[in-house]
């Protein structure tokens, strides 16, 4: 039963990621650039640091956690965040060439995979004496597997979809759908996120151990993961907004309030996905099968959302029933991939 509770919460996080890129659509007179940092203070800086205190105990500080943390790891955690915000920043753009449900499958779906993998294997190289390996057993490795499965059949429905639709169709679903640089640029966002989980990895011991309660144990690692990726997209922004002579969207006082709303509601969408994870796998065992597929199950999820977006939001309005039909068994593929290693193991 706590399985399933853990599966629930981390459920709700994906829906809340998969649904952030609604009120984006309601910010008005601003270039990309100056949303996307906005809803990035509040995704990848307030919410995470807000979200980390919960893990303080009283009498403790979050800074002093942070300063007898061993440099390595603290840095590394840091490091790979700047690295998932490469990712971060990809990961828009495969939505602008594919959509937001193609665009997620791909992108989620790599970073689902890549993610999982990466973070024993840099754990074993580092700290070869932790045998991190040992977590990626064979109910994992099936579990990944049947994921980047349902993702490959996600991306044939895409790849149908691009032949089967006019130029016009396809314009009238994504402004600026383009299948081969959206599939490329997608591939590339899904690799760089999956640094995201092997920052998770570096940190996981960055608590307060019995005094941290486990619901909140991975928050402060999250918030040092999502600081990097804040950098990142920061010194990117502000080179477009110097780049395109946007600064002055800033100055725009008539939409600050519409737009601050809905850049803090799509920030607080995103970071649920974090903060349902770490309580969800409050939920397992800690070194289960189930809580080293936790991030695989998290961006799975979030891609069989996001196609629930797409079809909302008539991104594949026009495609034929087979293609349909196609993209619906690769939805089904990632809910099964979700619960099958647990019933393997």
């Amino acid at each position: 039963m706590e399985i399933i509770i853990g599966l629930l919460i981390i459920a709700i996080g994906a829906f809340c990621q998969s649904s952030c890129y609604v009120p984006i659509n309601k910010i008005k007179d601003w270039s990309w650039e100056s949303y996307w940092i906005v809803q990035g203070l509040f995704a990848w800086l307030i919410l995470p640091f807000l979200g980390a205190l919960l893990a303080v105990p009283d009498g403790q500080s979050l800074f002093g956690l942070f300063g007898q943390t061993p440099a390595f790891n603290l840095w590394m955690t840091i490091f790979f965040g700047v690295l998932w915000g490469v990712g971060g920043l990809t990961f828009g753009l495969s939505m602008r060439y594919l959509g937001v449900a193609l665009g997620q499958s791909i992108a989620l779906g790599t970073c689902a995979g890549l993610g999982t993998i990466m973070g024993p294997v840099l754990l074993n190289i580092f700290f070869p004496e932790l045998n991190a390996l040992e977590s990626l057993t064979f109910a994992v490795i099936l579990g990944v597997v049947v994921c980047l499965l349902g993702i490959a059949i996600i991306g044939v429905a895409g790849s149908m979809k691009s032949a089967g639709l006019s130029e016009e169709e396809k314009k009238a679903a994504v402004k600026d759908f383009n299948f081969p640089k959206g599939l490329a640029i997608a591939l590339l966002a899904g690799f760089m996120s999956g640094c995201f989980n092997v920052g998770l990895e570096f940190g996981k011991d960055i608590n307060f151990g019995a005094a941290t309660d486990p619901m909140f144990r991975t928050l402060p690692a999250t918030f040092l993961v999502t600081l990097g990726g804040f950098v990142t997209n920061m010194i990117y922004c502000f080179f477009q907004n110097q780049k395109n002579k946007t600064w002055g969207d800033y100055a725009k006082k008539e939409v600050w309030g519409n737009n601050l709303l809905f850049c803090a509601l799509a920030g607080a969408l995103w970071y649920s996905q974090f903060f349902g994870l770490s309580l969800g796998r409050s939920f397992f065992e800690p070194g289960s099968t189930m809580d080293t597929l936790s991030f695989c199950i998290l961006m799975a999820l979030n891609v069989v959302f996001s196609n629930v977006w797409g079809i909302i939001l008539k991104e594949w309005k026009g495609c034929s029933p087979k293609t349909i039909g196609v993209l619906v068994v690769g939805i089904v593929v990632l809910i099964i991939s979700t619960f099958l290693p647990k019933m393997i193991e």
